[in-house]
């Protein structure tokens, strides 16, 4: 399993990016609280979208806790 920190978050992220990107939006790593909740950044053209909350629940979230169990949310913050 690999180790829940910003630098493997990142990594993952980088998954994702191209599909944000194409539509003029990105994602950033923020930070990881105590108890394992994600703090994303979203940037750009995603950061407006009215369908950001799907784009972080359904593409986002499920990613990251695919690969890092731990993960109890991924939350979003301006």
């Amino acid at each position: 399993m690999t180790e829940l920190n910003l630098e493997n978050i990142d990594k993952a992220l980088d998954k994702l990016r191209p599909y944000l990107q194409v539509d003029g939006g990105d994602v950033e790593a923020v930070s990881i609280s105590d108890d394992n909740i994600v703090s994303i950044r979203l940037l750009g053209a995603c950061n407006s979208c009215p369908l950001n909350l799907m784009t972080l629940r359904a593409g986002i979230e499920r990613q990251l806790m695919s690969e890092f169990p731990d993960i109890v949310r991924v939350e979003s913050v301006a």
